[in-house]
């Protein structure tokens, strides 16, 4: 796959946990409940914004040192 797939990829869950994050705080006080879902929702987001951030670096090294 092309690094920049994978970019784009990552963005995507930064981009979840932003609006994870947005919803968290306009549910705060009327649905408690949805907040704390999203709650983990962004949790999760970000350790995959992470996690994968990781793994593409690992693969770009491995590639580079393969030449």
């Amino acid at each position: 796959m092309n690094k920049t797939v994978y970019k784009i990829f990552e963005y995507a869950y930064l981009v979840m946990f932003f609006l994870s994050l947005i919803a968290v705080i306009t549910n705060w006080n009327t649905n408690f409940d949805r907040a704390k879902l999203f709650i983990f929702f962004g949790v999760v987001a970000l350790f995959m914004f992470f996690f994968k951030r990781n793994f593409r670096k690992k693969l770009e090294k491995r590639q580079q040192n393969e030449k």
